[in-house]
């Protein structure tokens, strides 16, 4: 146990399958948080690391991506969806790859999802207390991006992707009162985002959710500024940092299933040769 550590997450659709692959090495090695937040595929893959179901990541988001009820055009175009939601939040959870409810309940654990209220921009988090018994519904509304998913409705709030007001939510989790971070990422070393040039999209399709079109517009800045200020941690030693150490070649939504396992692949081996210099900083936290 990593204690008074916490462990952050980026999302980034597909490219999170090498999260999956850092975590599941950090199961085999029993390595654990107190406290863990993410958004997007970062809390999808959070849920079944803190549920200790080792490759269930891997097994879904590489075994299924093939299937059109996953994610396909076709999906798109009949419902507005590019990701099949009820497939990927209901379906497959609770019939095909069962989730663990109950070893997920029995990790104690603090988990965080990011998630972002369409109509301030602001980000929204849902901890344990707040979501209890249904985990899903936050992880997907913190899922859904726009353009390719519907607004999650969830305690009274209209929601959508939680990586766009608060991609890596380290300073969330020094809110909450953890000052030394594990964070993984899933963009190389240096990467920093670009204005969008589909705002006139947006304010079509987001007329009615001023947040959304707020929060679009800054978005490369928030995440900029993010990148600046985890890179500082890293310097200064507060965080320590696991990213892709070879150069991307998986897309947000990737469809690619060799690409994905070498991704997948590329994770856990970063993880293992990061594992010894993890042990060295979590002993001097």
């Amino acid at each position: 146990m990593a204690r008074e550590t916490g462990l952050v997450l980026e999302g980034g659709g597909m490219r999170g399958i090498y999260t999956a692959g850092v975590l599941d090495f950090f199961l085999e090695k029993k390595l654990e948080f107190p406290y863990v937040i993410g958004v997007s595929a970062g809390a999808c893959n959070a849920a079944s690391y803190l549920s200790k179901q080792w490759g269930r990541n891997k097994q879904v988001n590489i075994g299924f991506v093939k299937d059109r009820k996953y994610m396909s055009y076709r999906n798109l175009i009949l419902k507005g969806e590019f990701f099949g939601m009820d497939y990927l939040f209901d379906i497959i959870p609770n019939q095909i790859v069962p989730f663990d409810y109950d070893a997920f309940k029995q990790n104690e654990a603090e988990f965080v999802v990011g998630t972002t209220d369409c109509h301030t921009g602001e980000p929204v988090y849902f901890s344990r207390k707040d979501y209890q018994e249904n985990l899903l519904t936050p992880i997907r509304a913190s899922s859904s991006l726009p353009f390719m998913a519907p607004i999650v409705t969830y305690k009274e709030r209209h929601l959508l992707d939680g990586g766009m007001s608060d991609p890596i939510p380290v300073k969330k989790a020094e809110r909450d009162g953890y000052e030394k971070n594990v964070i993984i990422l899933t963009r190389n070393h240096g990467y920093r985002k670009t204005s969008s040039r589909f705002h006139f999209l947006a304010r079509k399709k987001y007329a009615r959710y001023p947040g959304i079109l707020k929060v679009l517009e800054n978005q490369w800045k928030v995440y900029n500024e993010t990148m600046d200020y985890v890179e500082k941690l890293e310097e200064e030693n507060r965080a320590f940092v696991i990213r892709p150490t070879e150069q991307l070649k998986v897309s947000r939504i990737e469809r690619n299933q060799k690409r994905l396992s070498t991704l997948y692949e590329q994770g856990y081996q970063d993880a293992k040769q990061s594992y010894s210099a993890i042990g060295d900083w979590l002993t001097n936290v």
